[in-house]
């Protein structure tokens, strides 16, 4: 018989899991027991974890998992993907998860509109471990409203001269490469570009960010002050960086969904350990049918976001772009993990309020969820709009 811990992996009961997926899940579980948990921690307290983790992390694949073997990647499939996220979630500190993986959001547009000289320099040494990629795009005065960016660059010559600035931008103190977008051409969204920008430019600086959550994740503002950038380094067309920024969204919102369920898991799971354990007015916390039905609302949660999850990437894997739905169902996920964080808590009470609590962390972390990749307001919005209302 499954104990109910077991019977919350629902991957291990899903038609689309095959051998390759449940080798690769129990290679990760493996590993972030091993090199990330026992110190995550002290990670979080001291806001940053070490360097070397990447090249760990390029050592079993994570790194390059999804990206061509010509750039020292390992091709995959959307489900390989959803393990990924779920497992990484295990320890229960985003900011880890956000730093490591923020070439997940910062190479794409290179391999998508870059050309093979860009691509040839920069993929193979993050995936490596090497180095370090982040993707810069959010600004002060613009936000979500990436139309509306201001950061400059002055075509001269044979360079870019960039003025601006970003903010909460991840791995945004020790990237080694970042993908920018500037405003090479008019306003709105026909006058973004892409550039790829190396931190030790002249004129470039940057200063940390401290954070309610993600707390071992390095996040920065960036400063552009008359920082030349060679032409080479423009990613794709010049004022079409706009789709290629677009299109990004979609998988790191899949990403964050997956995550975010992920960490939803960890919160029932910590509270059934609780409940069965814990013993009020004479009887197990478990015993009381109020908890009962706390853990029970939890479950349905999860396991109606993992289906449409789950659904969604099988149709990404036949080629489709389904817009609406992936906005929507990040909002669905980023709304049950609020759920799941809140009642996990209440259920432990002092217990999960304490620093070194899985649940602690998470429930300071909620909101980061349901704000970054865009907004539930935006999110919502550009479904309805998809969906032609």
């Amino acid at each position: 018989m499954q104990s109910p811990l077991e019977a919350l992996d629902l991957s291990r009961k899903s038609p689309f899991y095959q051998d390759h997926h449940a080798a690769w899940r129990d290679t990760l579980r493996r590993w972030v027991a091993k090199e990330i948990m026992p110190f995550v921690d002290d990670w979080d307290e001291a806001g940053e974890f070490p360097r070397e983790l990447y090249r760990k992390a390029s050592e079993i694949g994570l790194l390059g998992l999804g990206w061509p073997e010509e750039y020292g990647g390992s091709p995959s499939d959307p489900f390989m993907s959803i393990i990924t996220s779920q497992e990484m979630a295990r320890h229960g500190a985003g900011g880890v998860n956000a730093s490591l993986m923020s070439h997940g959001i910062g190479l794409p547009p290179i391999r998508a509109l870059g050309s093979d000289e860009l691509k040839t320099r920069i993929i193979p040494p993050v995936l490596a471990g090497e180095k370090i990629s982040a993707l810069a795009i959010t600004e002060p005065s613009a936000g979500s409203d990436v139309a509306a960016l201001t950061t400059t660059a002055r075509r001269e010559g044979d360079v870019y001269v960039v003025n601006g600035g970003k903010t909460y931008i991840t791995s945004g103190m020790r990237a080694d490469f970042y993908t920018v977008a500037v405003r090479t051409g008019g306003e709105g969204a026909g006058g973004i570009s892409l550039l790829l920008i190396e931190r030790d430019r002249e004129g470039f600086s940057r200063t940390p960010l401290k954070k309610q959550g993600w707390w071992a994740s390095d996040t920065a503002s960036l400063y552009f002050d008359d920082v030349r950038v060679p032409v080479e380094n423009l990613i794709g067309a010049e004022n079409q960086g706009f789709a290629g920024i677009m299109r990004n969204f979609n998988g790191e919102r899949i990403g964050m969904t997956a995550g975010a369920l992920g960490f939803s898991r960890v919160c029932l799971e910590d509270a059934i350990v609780w409940a069965r354990e814990r013993k009020t007015f004479g009887k197990r916390l478990a015993d009381h049918q109020v908890i009962r039905h706390k853990l029970a609302d939890m479950y349905k949660r999860i396991s109606v976001t993992q289906a449409w999850l789950e659904t969604l990437a099988w149709r990404i894997s036949q080629g489709e772009q389904p817009i609406a739905e992936i906005a929507l169902l990040k909002v669905q996920a980023t709304e049950t993990l609020e759920y799941c964080a809140r009642e996990a808590m209440q259920v432990m009470g002092g217990a999960g309020y304490m620093r070194g609590s899985r649940i602690e962390r998470i429930y300071r972390e909620v909101r980061v969820n349901a704000i970054g990749g865009g907004s539930e307001e935006i999110m919502r919005d550009l479904a309805a709009r998809q969906m032609g209302i």
